[in-house]
């Protein structure tokens, strides 16, 4: 069946309505609006009626198509590209590699072009048909899936990989191609890639919700889909002194180097008006986002000194993590042409705020309801308490799970400081909404009776010149992992580095889990009201108001028995716990093999990281900093100046290079995955930091002109000047 949600957010998504900035609106027509994405409209306008139905049918029903239909949509896809000077057309995935802070997507390319056979010597354009851009085509490429990393699911000697295309998600032309966003999987079908288990998640969170809200009484909702608004960070540094440092090049952060005595406190960044090369930046990266049909909808300065944020229009969540990597590789060339280079890394300078990716994600059904949005009615505040509850089981229950989706290397810098949330997780509803749930589990109180709009109050600034303003009837915590936002829940672990898709998996399936745990108990002969009132006591240990940064919280979720995972390694060693392999499994997502083979990936990726950075540390201390802090030394000498510490200091950084490099000698090369992920967090990751200790401070001490590679003064604040 057709629902009214995927018409409404595929309609959206794929046409690419949204709301833009007056700074280029002047100077971008209208007709470009999503020109280059071949959006649902324009399918439905060059294919015939029926095959646009069983399209449709395809993505909600299940439905396999027909060659025809393939084909018919192919050649309306290939006329489309070609009309907008395509040449070629890419399957484009998102395989499990180490990404450093980049955007990390796959493309196998292929041709629009041919040889036409009576004339040899002529290529001719593709423009549909069975022997040429047919729906074979589409819906079907391959390549090898054995080199890409994959925890043992390929081989060199069975190393096949196949690609479809997920179409829920628009293509687009973009350079001369036709990109079509593809799911990547084994010749077993296993998941090679962010997409696919996402995909899985998303079936599952529809089933289970739908089930859920039979039983709160709704004959009405045919399909619960999950959306998100991914909020992307990023630092824009200047590209001479971005290639001139070995540890940004290669890491994606510095690895040495002083905070400048500025730093961030003054905030005099944060909404102020971005400096002329961010300005021209963010006006060219917003006139080829809406080519693209990337609804953007918020830009502007953050915290930190050269720190920037862009905000989507909310869509489906595959769309949104499509779209969000896009944008990233956008980014990345338009900088490039402005001189810039873009950071995604979690965190690329110390001691001022890192970069985060805010997943605002929340679950919407076909007939118009929000079910994390309280509403006004006893039904809506029903749906709202029993979502939420199913949510508090998911973070209760699998809060391990959600904290593996935030593991990286880059996000152990980030986590727990500078408006980042802690690594233990839980849930933030708000003072109001806690003791509402309370009334329910202790009291008897029926799920509705929670309203914010009744239960806020009109904020006065107490002066006549200016209106009250409605305020809400919870506070913002910056602080949360998971705070409730009013009308959807905000993950705001998940770093400024990471395709949305992994976690947004993560999420979906446990609030799955969730629902049908509700599910169960209501079918066991419990009320809708008590099998909520059940949950939210078994799982009300989650919920945390308070400050997430303070040393009280980690003694207190300590007590409550909350997992606190301090860094990547040790989430990720429980990811294919038994626990969570039943979780999994019991909602498709993952067979136990290929959780197994995720955790191998993950913890890889974590090595690699750690092992890249201290490798790259070694080198600039050994041809950089030290050659400078030994010639800074003799200059002294010569002059007959006392030195002071400067001997002391420079000596401990030979010494101490010396132990970093005996510490990547011993790397277990043999090792397991989470042999060497542990081995690169405990022995090499202190070992570095140890000797950036010395060297930030010999840095502080050398001669200017000597010191080898630009400081933050220069990385953070020389291009806001120009």
């Amino acid at each position: 069946m057709v629902s009214m949600l995927t018409r409404n957010m595929l309609q959206r998504t794929w046409c690419g309505n949204m709301g833009f900035r007056a700074a280029f609106s002047s100077t971008t027509c209208l007709d470009t609006i999503g020109s280059h994405q071949f959006s649902q409209a324009k399918l439905q306008a060059s294919v015939s009626a029926e095959t646009f139905a069983a399209f449709r049918e395809s993505i909600t029903g299940g439905t396999a198509l027909n060659d025809g239909a393939r084909n018919e949509i192919a050649s309306a896809m290939a006329n489309f590209a070609i009309g907008l000077g395509a040449t070629n057309f890419c399957h484009k995935f998102y395989p499990l590699r180490y990404h450093d802070g980049r955007a990390n997507s796959g493309g196998k390319l292929n041709t629009f072009l041919d040889l036409d056979y009576g004339h040899p010597d002529t290529l001719k354009p593709i423009v549909g048909g069975a022997e040429t851009f047919d729906g074979f085509k589409l819906f079907f490429s391959e390549t090898d899936g054995s080199s890409f990393p994959n925890g043992g699911l390929r081989n060199t000697h069975t190393a096949a990989a196949y690609m479809s295309w997920d179409k829920t998600s628009p293509p687009y032309v973009r350079n001369g191609t036709l990109y079509i966003p593809s799911a990547f999987v084994t010749y077993m079908g296993d998941a090679l890639d962010h997409k696919t288990p996402l995909l899985r998640s998303q079936e599952a969170i529809n089933k289970e919700g739908i089930r859920l809200l039979r039983h709160l009484g709704d004959e009405t909702a045919q399909e619960v889909v999950s959306n998100v608004g991914c909020e992307q960070e990023y630092f824009l540094v200047d590209r001479d002194h971005y290639n001139a440092r070995p540890d940004l090049v290669m890491s994606g952060r510095m690895l040495f180097g002083g905070v400048s005595e500025r730093e961030q406190e003054g905030c005099e960044q944060y909404f102020g008006p971005p400096n002329p090369r961010a300005r021209a930046f963010m006006d060219a990266i917003s006139a080829d986002f809406v080519k693209m049909g990337i609804s953007m909808n918020v830009f502007h300065n953050e915290v930190a000194p050269a720190q920037h944020e862009l905000c989507p229009v909310f869509c489906l969540t595959n769309v949104a993590a499509d779209q969000n990597v896009l944008a990233m590789e956008i980014m990345s060339e338009v900088a490039a042409s402005h001189g810039l280079t873009v950071l995604f890394h979690e965190k690329p300078f110390a001691g001022v705020n890192g970069n985060g990716k805010h997943c605002n994600w929340g679950l919407n059904t076909d007939s118009g309801k929000n079910l994390f949005k309280p509403g006004k009615t006893a039904e809506s505040q029903s749906d709202f308490i029993a979502s939420l509850a199913a949510l508090a089981y998911a973070l209760n229950n699998h809060g391990d799970v959600l904290r593996c989706g935030v593991a990286s290397a880059g996000n152990d810098h980030r986590l727990g400081a500078q408006e980042a949330p802690p690594a233990i997780v839980s849930l933030y509803t708000g003072r109001v909404l806690e003791q509402h749930l309370t009334n329910i589990v202790n009291d008897g109180a029926d799920l509705a009776g929670y309203n914010p709009s009744v239960d806020g109050q009109m904020l006065s600034f107490g002066t006549s010149a200016v209106e009250a303003v409605p305020a809400s009837a919870e506070d913002r915590n910056r602080t949360a992992p998971f705070p409730f936002c009013g009308n959807r829940f905000e993950f705001r672990a998940v770093g400024a580095s990471q395709n949305v898709a992994m976690p947004l998996t993560y999420v979906n399936t446990a609030v799955a889990a969730g629902f049908s745990a509700l599910s169960e108990r209501i079918e066991s002969g419990l009320s809708a009201r008590d099998a909520v009132a059940e949950v939210l006591q078994e799982n009300f240990r989650v919920i945390f108001n308070g400050d997430g940064y303070s040393a009280e919280w980690v003694d207190e979720a300590e007590r409550r028995g909350l997992a606190n995972l301090t860094n990547a390694t040790k989430a990720l060693a429980t990811l294919d716990s038994d626990k969570n392999k039943k979780l999994f499994a019991s909602c498709n997502v993952f067979g136990e093999h290929e959780l197994t083979a995720r955790k191998d990936i993950l913890l890889g990726e974590v090595a690699n990281a750690i092992v890249i950075e201290a490798k790259t540390a070694l080198r600039m201390v050994e041809t950089g900093y030290a050659p400078a802090f030994a010639t800074d030394l003799k200059t002294y000498a010569d002059a007959g100046l006392e030195a002071g510490e400067r001997r002391s200091i420079y000596e401990a950084v030979q010494e101490q290079a010396g132990v970093l490099a005996d510490a990547i000698s011993a790397f277990p090369d043999d090792g397991s995955a989470l042999d060497q992920a542990e081995y690169a967090s405990d022995v090499l990751r202190p070992a570095m930091n140890e000797l950036r200790g010395f060297v930030d401070k010999g840095e502080g001490l050398c001669e200017a002109s000597l010191v080898p590679y630009a400081g933050y003064q220069q990385i953070l604040f020389d291009h806001q000047s120009e």
